[in-house]
């Protein structure tokens, strides 16, 4: 089952970015500022605030100088409980081995 959405992952990208720039902005931080904070290079800083594109590695040290990092706690939450199943718990499927 898949669902419906309206947002496209360069969505997400573009809007992460913008919200870190403007964080970065109400600490009254300069790009190069942030960049020496992080441990993120400048020009991989500001190709994020102007792409959205960064190594996830990079999203978290640059949360991190930001004290941001809290916020990594929702973004993989446990899926919600619906059905029996769920509360009983499946298997866990594991991989065939190779022969």
């Amino acid at each position: 089952m898949f669902a419906l959405s309206l947002t496209s992952p360069s969505d997400i990208l573009a809007g992460v970015a913008a919200r870190m720039k403007r964080r970065r902005l109400d600490l009254d931080l300069t790009q190069r500022e942030l960049a020496a904070r992080s441990g993120v290079s400048y020009g991989s800083l500001r190709l994020f605030e102007e792409t959205g594109k960064a190594s996830f590695e990079a999203v978290v040290k640059i949360a991190f100088a930001l004290e941001a990092e809290a916020e990594f706690e929702a973004l993989f939450p446990p899926r919600p409980v619906k059905t029996l199943d769920d509360v009983v718990g499946r298997p866990v499927r594991q991989r065939a081995r190779r022969k």
